[in-house]
């Protein structure tokens, strides 16, 4: 990480990667259940697919998040960039 010009903006890109998940799913202006989340692990934890779009720094994305029952986001499956609100909708129903 630099100093001077863009450290503004280059420390905020790095802070929005590490807080992808939240930012994802608190950007979100549609969702829709898919099912359950059967993990791998033994967890107590129960979670959600829920498939979200929505419009994050100017962009719109649909995504796959993890939730649990308390509407907290856990994780995401998957996200993909879209040109518009409509493509981005569309994206959110085709997710499986």
């Amino acid at each position: 990480l630099e100093f001077g010009r863009g450290a503004g903006e280059a420390l905020a890109h790095r802070f929005l990667e590490a807080e992808e998940t939240d930012f994802l799913w608190d950007a979100r202006i549609e969702e829709r259940w898919l099912g359950s989340y059967e993990s791998i692990d033994d967890d107590d934890l129960e979670l959600d697919r829920i498939a979200i779009c929505g419009r994050l720094d100017g962009r719109w994305f649909a995504s796959v998040m993890l939730v649990d029952g308390n509407g907290m986001a856990h994780g995401t499956m998957g996200k993909r960039y879209c040109r518009s609100r409509r493509s981005a909708h569309e994206a959110m129903v085709d997710a499986h």
